[in-house]
């Protein structure tokens, strides 16, 4: 039976990816008087503010000192976090609210396993704070995704074993981290980009407990 859900937030919960690279851009522009790709930001998503600044500095062949290279994750961060500053559960993204309240009819437990330092904060504008038992710090863990730190320490912070848990995913670097950590992974959207996942749903709207818990025995 699954004991724990591990939830990543940006495009799993809410569609935050898209503040993210909006943010990355405006700092582009502002610093390096450049501008970044769509396709870039596939490459950003699902990690951690540091790596995403290292794939952004190694596209444009830029190298800066640790020093700048702080202080640019930090304005970054700044100007991110006031874009978010009208979020609202009204951003959830579709399926989820619905999904989440069936993982606690089973008294399955929540936490979120996600790269932003911001997740807490992003809860709290969705008002899901109270939903979820547990949040990993991205800060605590040694590695970031791909590496399964992440949803190593959101199963522990439930006092569970990833082998009794389901990850849930919307990036390739999660899906892999899920997988590397024993966990299950459930992964939503493009399924050319994640069909290294064990379970794939079109889109959040989709997510379905009951074949979830179904795939899971399975592959126990």
């Amino acid at each position: 039976m699954i004991k724990g859900a591990l939830f990543d937030l940006d495009g799993v919960i809410a569609d935050t990816s898209v503040y993210h690279f909006q943010a990355w851009r405006d700092l582009v522009a502002k610093h390096f008087n450049a501008t970044l790709p769509d396709d870039l930001e596939a490459k950003t998503k699902g990690v951690s503010r540091g790596d995403s600044l290292r794939v952004i500095l190694d596209y444009l062949g830029e190298t800066v000192d640790q020093v700048t290279f702080e202080a640019l994750a930090d304005e970054k961060n700044t100007a991110y976090i006031k874009l978010l500053d009208d979020l609202r559960p009204a951003n959830i993204l579709p399926g989820i609210t619905d999904f989440i309240a069936n993982l606690k009819a089973q008294n399955i437990k929540l936490a979120l396993a996600s790269a932003s330092l911001n997740g807490p904060y992003i809860l709290e504008k969705l008002a899901l704070s109270d939903a979820f038992d547990a949040v990993a710090n991205p800060a605590e863990v040694t590695s970031g995704k791909p590496a399964p730190d992440i949803f190593i320490a959101a199963a522990q912070a439930l006092n569970l074993e990833p082998q009794d848990c389901i990850g849930v995913e919307d990036a390739i670097a999660g899906v892999t981290a899920i997988n590397a950590s024993g966990a299950f992974s459930v992964a939503v959207g493009d399924a050319s980009d994640l069909s290294h996942a064990k379970l794939h749903f079109p889109s959040t709207a989709e997510l379905n407990l009951a074949t979830i818990q179904k795939a899971f025995e399975v592959a126990r």
